[in-house]
């Protein structure tokens, strides 16, 4: 099953240039990274990155993830995915742009 991290430009560089990334400042703050899977991404684009251009969508293989990924209760409570370490790049099977229209982020077809 693919799940889904949202990053931010210079987020995405990190990550890229590191090889590796503590993730986003509330997964720093939070002590894990937080993904959404593909019902939730839309959401949680809407809730924490409303408006913001210029953001990477990554797709990574939650099996391959193993036990450092856990499946929590969270928004509405439904169980989103939590990796209680850093997300490589050899986590992420694709990265796309998901580019802003005005109105809300439009997420890839391979997505739906």
């Amino acid at each position: 099953m693919l799940i889904y991290k949202i990053f931010r430009a210079d987020e995405w560089a990190v990550l890229q240039d590191q090889g590796a990334s503590d993730g986003a400042p509330i997964d720093v703050s939070d002590g894990f990274v937080h993904f959404s899977t593909a019902e939730q991404a839309a959401e949680t684009a809407a809730k924490h990155f409303a408006g913001v251009e210029g953001l990477t969508l990554l797709a990574c293989d939650a099996e391959a993830m193993g036990e450092d990924l856990k499946w929590e209760v969270s928004r509405g409570g439904a169980l989103f995915p939590h990796l209680y370490r850093q997300i490589r790049m050899t986590d992420i099977v694709w990265s796309r742009p998901l580019p802003f229209d005005g109105q809300a982020h439009q997420f890839p077809a391979e997505m739906v």
